[in-house]
């Protein structure tokens, strides 16, 4: 099969990082102001943002539906929240972060003194220019989040508290697109679509997968694609729940977060640990300087990886990101910004997931045709015909790894794996030598 990365379709004309990570930062731009949560209007909006580049299907369960060992909770609805001093002026303020409100908080319209207040507020002190991003998904509570340095700052008085929110039944929303390739079993690609305005948490996601999405309309491809964008933890859970009769059509998975800054590369491993997925990010690089990723074993802690990973599911799904989540000072607070992101490294992301889709649409076995020996490579212009060299090429190192497993047992994956090379080295390497008539193709190999 031809790998997808060798198609740069509309609207990925060019094939720089430079310009692909323009494209994806334009949308995460787009995304980024929008309050996102569990459930609510910014999810439907936030879909609606990416109906612009595909055609993406909004999916609905209603709350009080059981997932498994959870149930789908009330709709959120914000309208607005603020804090006034005794002055009337407001020192938190929603409309101008939506870190600063609590996610999910309960309604209030109060004046209390600052004792009580502090109680709701949440500070990091030890990044006390940063507002914290929080959560109360699962219970009844309310709070504030807000610069440390502008917390010490709160003089003793009474303070105005509007929290102008509700909780009722409703739904919780995820989208959904499929690109149908040629088989059905399937490739599962997905993204939470919970977080506000975090950007690398997970408006890179996003962005990078619905780009990714549009670039393969253009494509053909083996597998079949299915684009998941739900919210964290309890939106896997219920696209797992009304789709298990789909699960056994899941060849390959990939969870993305995190992956619009320059730090990394990243990728835990499924809990199979050695699904397809988890062979090919161990053969894949990241940029012109062709860093290889970092490879960490499953643990159950993280991102939705871990649902799909569960025992009673225990799909090949693995977690790619740039930085890992919880190791960069700006998670989860107000620095992970637009200016945290850059169009350079979404770019590199998305040439790095595009090849990893390569590998799996392009692991043909090859089958040495010239076997007895080396063959004279110089004589295919395959190699410099002045000697004495002290070291080879990587390409010049790709054609002999090729040449000397191709014996009809070991796909392209298996080679690079061998060789400790780049599966996209491997397989360029392995079409020059086919076209040179060195090598034949034993077909694709579907693992």
């Amino acid at each position: 099969m031809d790998g997808v990365g060798k198609m740069l379709g509309p609207p990925f004309a060019s094939p720089r990082d430079e310009d692909l990570g323009q494209a994806i930062y334009v949308l995460a731009c787009r995304l980024f102001p929008l309050c996102r949560s569990i459930t609510g209007q910014g999810v439907r909006d936030t879909i609606g943002i990416l109906r612009d580049y595909i055609e993406i299907e909004c999916k609905e369960v209603p709350s009080g539906t059981r997932v498994f060992d959870w149930t789908i909770p009330d709709e959120w609805i914000v309208r607005d929240a603020y804090v006034k001093d005794a002055s009337g002026r407001k020192i938190i303020d929603f409309k101008a972060s939506n870190l600063h409100l609590m996610n999910y908080s309960i309604p209030v319209r109060r004046v209390m003194p600052l004792t009580e207040l502090k109680e709701h507020l949440y500070t990091l002190p030890a990044q006390p220019d940063l507002i914290p991003y929080k959560t109360a998904y699962y219970t009844d509570a309310w709070g504030f989040c807000m610069a440390h340095r502008e917390f010490l700052k709160l003089a003793d008085g009474n303070y105005e508290v509007v929290v102008d929110t509700e909780k009722r039944p409703g739904h919780l929303v995820y989208g959904e697109y499929l690109h149908d390739g040629a088989s059905k079993r399937e490739v599962l690609l997905y993204a939470h679509i919970c977080h506000p305005s975090l950007a690398n948490d997970n408006c890179s996601g996003l962005a990078l997968l619905t780009c990714l999405a549009a670039y393969m309309k253009a494509v053909k491809t083996y597998y079949s694609y299915r684009f998941v964008f739900a919210p964290g933890t309890i939106g896997s859970l219920a696209w797992l729940s009304n789709n298990e009769h789909r699960l056994p059509d899941i060849a390959h998975g990939l969870v993305l977060s995190c992956v619009g800054d320059g730090g990394g590369p990243n990728y835990k491993r499924s809990r199979r640990g050695d699904a397809p997925i988890d062979r090919i990010a161990a053969c894949t690089r990241c940029g012109d300087e062709g860093t290889p990723l970092n490879i960490a074993d499953f643990s159950p802690y993280g991102y939705d990886e871990r649902q799909f990973c569960s025992p009673g599911f225990n799909l090949p799904v693995g977690l790619l990101q740039r930085s890992a989540f919880g190791t960069f000072p700006e998670y989860h607070t107000s620095a992970d910004n637009l200016d945290f992101i850059r169009p350079e490294h979404l770019g590199a992301s998305f040439r790095m997931v595009r090849d990893m889709i390569d590998a799996l649409e392009g692991n043909w076995t090859p089958l040495n045709l010239s076997p007895k020996g080396e063959p004279q490579l110089s004589k295919y212009g395959l190699f410099s015909v002045i000697g004495g060299h002290k070291t080879n090429s990587e390409r010049t190192m790709a054609y002999l790894w090729v040449l000397n497993l191709a014996d009809g047992r070991h796909s392209l994956l298996d080679i690079a794996e061998r060789s400790g090379m780049p599966f996209s080295e491997i397989a360029m390497a392995a079409a020059v030598l086919q076209e040179a008539g060195l090598v034949s193709n034993l077909g694709f190999t579907e693992r």
